[in-house]
């Protein structure tokens, strides 16, 4: 599966997905981070303040990984226009 995230929010929502399909808590996916459940929760819901070292190690808990492209812009439009 590959999918595009533009946003904290879509990428706390594909966590969320995929924590759902492996039947785990929110607790039990903290745990296994080495975190809270609080901030497993922050982090679903797309809000801001998580370290990259966190959610790299949800992450490979998750056995998920972050691929990079390049992104083409249409003629006309800016970067403000895509986010």
């Amino acid at each position: 599966m590959t999918r595009s995230v533009r946003s904290a929010r879509q990428l706390g929502a594909l966590i969320r997905e995929e924590r759902k399909r492996r039947h785990m808590s929110q607790q039990e996916l903290a745990n296994l981070v080495g975190t809270g459940q609080k901030t497993i929760s922050a982090i679903e819901n797309g809000n801001e303040g998580a370290t990259l070292e966190t959610v790299f190690r949800l992450l490979a808990v998750l056995k998920l990984e972050i691929e990079l492209s390049p992104r083409a812009l249409t003629p006309g439009r800016s970067i403000s226009d895509v986010f």
